[in-house]
């Protein structure tokens, strides 16, 4: 299946451009001046149609060519953790996303419990009642109960020196903003794609790059949103979501932390 094919195929799995072009939270005129799915969305694209990134972007993600090949199977479960988190921070997920995610297993760990606690919390919502719920959460009248920004956490205002500094790492990282997308970039659901791109490569930067850049823009502030998500007030579904976001930035943490231990 070629490129376009694959594009025409995640489209018709998510029930037509309009449909598709609102799970990623864009407009439908440029997702239809789209030629092929750009690399930033192509785990996102994933994630919400269920369309395997192989066939989405074959010349990105060709299929292994056997047993032998050299796949990061680590680096690709985090890119797939950051992709899942950030989509979910970005839009409230649909039914075949809920769906999917009533699906999860996990092992007999807390992150693994935590995936479960996951899984059983999408098997119970509605797409009504957590449109709703994000609504209230993210958006509200005014400003919802939770504002997802660096700048909001680390300063108390929103479009501060942290969002600068991002922009600049953006830059040196030859990174832009997707077309249709008009949040500011410090959005931890943009954050999160991006790490998502980073850790499975489909942008391209050196591990002490990836690191400093969690360390810069993630690390400082997103384990106390992921916290202050898991007791909101109009928390449902997203609790679940706190408690895995919380977990797992904490063992990103420690690993970013035992690579800069073995370099010292």
């Amino acid at each position: 299946m070629d490129m376009v094919s694959g594009l025409e195929e995640a489209i018709r799995k998510a029930g037509g451009v309009g449909a598709f072009a609102q799970a990623l939270g864009l407009t439908p005129s440029s997702v239809s001046a789209w030629q092929t799915i750009p690399a930033e969305h192509v785990l996102e694209v994933e994630a919400v149609t269920g369309v395997a990134r192989t066939i989405l972007r074959p010349d990105l993600y060709p299929e292994p060519a056997g047993s032998g090949a050299n796949v990061d199977e680590v680096d690709m479960a985090r890119a797939q953790e950051y992709a899942l988190l950030g989509s979910l921070l970005l839009r409230a997920p649909n039914a075949d996303t809920l769906a999917r995610l009533s699906m999860l297993q996990g092992t007999d760990t807390p992150f693994g419990a935590a995936h479960i606690a996951l899984g059983q919390a999408a098997n119970a919502a509605s797409p009504e009642a957590l449109r709703r719920e994000y609504f209230d959460l993210f958006e509200g009248v005014g400003r919802g109960e939770l504002l997802p920004y660096a700048s909001y956490y680390l300063t108390g205002f929103l479009n501060e020196r942290p969002l600068a500094r991002l922009r600049e790492d953006l830059k040196r990282l030859g990174l832009e903003r997707a077309e249709g997308h008009c949040d500011p970039e410090d959005h931890l659901g943009t954050l999160c794609e991006i790490m998502s791109g980073l850790a499975g490569g489909r942008f391209e930067a050196s591990t002490d790059e990836e690191r400093d850049f969690f360390e810069r823009h993630i690390a400082r502030w997103a384990g106390h949103f992921f916290a202050d998500l898991e007791k909101a007030n109009a928390a449902r579904f997203y609790r679940a979501v706190g408690t895995v976001g919380r977990l797992f930035i904490d063992i990103e943490a420690e690993g970013f932390a035992m690579e800069t231990r073995r370099s010292a």
